[in-house]
């Protein structure tokens, strides 16, 4: 049998550069998510419009995201991640520069959400997370960490320069700029180096054969099992309110006083801290049980939105809530993938993770058009928070029943 440590440099020779590729990747399919933040205000400010209704233009593209999540997941098991990713990023970018062409007009602000969620239904999670699986193995939970800090770069990195952008040159100007700039860097680096095992012109020389990599449960044995049900809820609850939380930091922090440039340098804490959080969560997958691993991340931002609640205008407990939001932020995706692919295999991976993938966009869709509604009902995000804790709570017992996996030891 292949040592672990051997087969995991061996996987990381071979293919560094298709996680770093995909998290530019996954950092695109959310930049109209953790990209909103900054734009809340100024666009609410200059067509008078409640937070609920700036808020509904993602609900709306995460809902359409949500209903073809399994089709596009089917497409990714037939055709390949490659061409949807690279295609898909330029969509994205251009769908997001649009949306600084918005009149005021409820019906065009909701028909600019519609074309945007058509655009990023190339770059879901599902594209990035399924090259990745196929070229990792023994080191797969880092892999896929290390792509999953894509949003960890884009949670810090959007939230701030979209604020900076706004101050500059008003919120029209920011959105095109700020497409400009991401579609600039990320595409590059997406064309050159983003491929899937079955891309690879020498195959036989790939650490994992693509034949193992293409192994599993089927769609259909696959979605009746009582293991697919708990990731479901478990990805439900957790979206809903995590994604909440990143989409209204930035209104959480103001509400409690807090200015608005210093409020988005607090928020970029969420990001940097992802980033640790993701890769710690990776190496840890990679040695202990899943389940346990991620029923204990899920737990964090409990303590976070306690803090908020409770001592929301200070810098200091902004500061220490938004670590620990950010050391869970995006765990929730790393863990699902990781035991999606052990519990099921790959062969159908893109139509498995396709319907939690609709979970977690149901849950993304609702959560900040939850809190939205929330805030303009009671004047404050206190309930919400509240709310947050309890669904992380039962998040964290769904992933805690899971079994024994049937793809991997742990």
């Amino acid at each position: 049998m292949q040592d672990h440590n051997i087969s995991a440099r061996q996987e990381w020779r071979a293919g560094y550069t298709v996680p770093l590729a995909a998290a530019l990747g996954y950092a695109t399919s959310v930049i109209h998510i953790y990209g909103l933040g900054a734009y809340i205000k100024p666009i609410s400010d200059t067509f008078g419009w409640s937070v609920t209704q700036t808020t509904s233009g993602l609900t709306i593209a995460t809902l359409i995201q949500a209903v073809l999540s399994i089709p596009i997941g089917f497409l990714v098991d037939r055709v390949g991640p490659r061409l949807l990713g690279v295609i898909g990023v330029l969509l994205t970018v251009a769908a997001f520069a649009l949306l600084g062409t918005a009149t005021g007009s409820q019906a065009n602000w909701y028909l600019l959400w519609i074309v945007m969620a058509c655009a990023t239904l190339p770059v879901q999670a599902t594209i990035w997370t399924s090259a990745v699986a196929s070229r990792f193995e023994a080191s797969r939970g880092l892999a896929l960490a290390l792509t999953l800090c894509g949003a960890s770069v884009a949670a810090a990195l959007f939230p701030y320069l979209g604020t900076r952008l706004i101050a500059a040159y008003g919120w029209q100007n920011a959105f095109a700029i700020q497409a400009l700039i991401w579609g600039a860097v990320a595409f590059p680096v997406i064309l050159l180096f983003f491929r899937h095992s079955r891309d690879i012109k020498h195959p036989e020389d790939a650490p994992v054969p693509v034949e193992k990599a293409l192994e599993g449960t089927g769609f259909m044995e696959g979605l009746r099992s009582t293991v697919y049900l708990r990731l479901l809820i478990a990805s439900l609850l957790f979206t809903f309110t995590i994604i909440a939380l990143v989409v209204h930091f930035l209104p959480i922090l103001q509400a409690g006083g807090i200015d608005a440039i210093r409020a988005s340098e607090i928020a970029a804490l969420i990001g940097l801290f992802s980033i640790a959080g993701r890769l710690g969560t990776g190496l840890l997958l990679d040695r202990f049980r899943a389940s346990l691993v991620g029923a204990a991340v899920f737990l964090l931002p409990v303590a976070g939105c306690m803090l908020l609640v409770s001592f929301g205008s200070s810098t200091m407990a902004a500061m220490l809530a938004a670590s620990l939001i950010g050391l869970t932020l995006g765990a929730e995706i790393d863990v699902i993938v990781y035991l999606t692919t052990k519990h099921f295999g790959l062969k159908s991976f893109g139509a498995l993770y396709g319907g939690l993938l609709a979970s977690l966009s149901i849950g993304t869709a609702t959560g900040p058009l939850g809190a939205a509604h929330v805030f303009d009902e009671f004047g404050s995000y206190d309930n919400f928070l509240w709310l947050t804790v309890g669904f992380m709570v039962a998040s964290s017992l769904a992933l805690l029943s899971l079994p024994k996996p049937a793809f991997g030891a742990k």
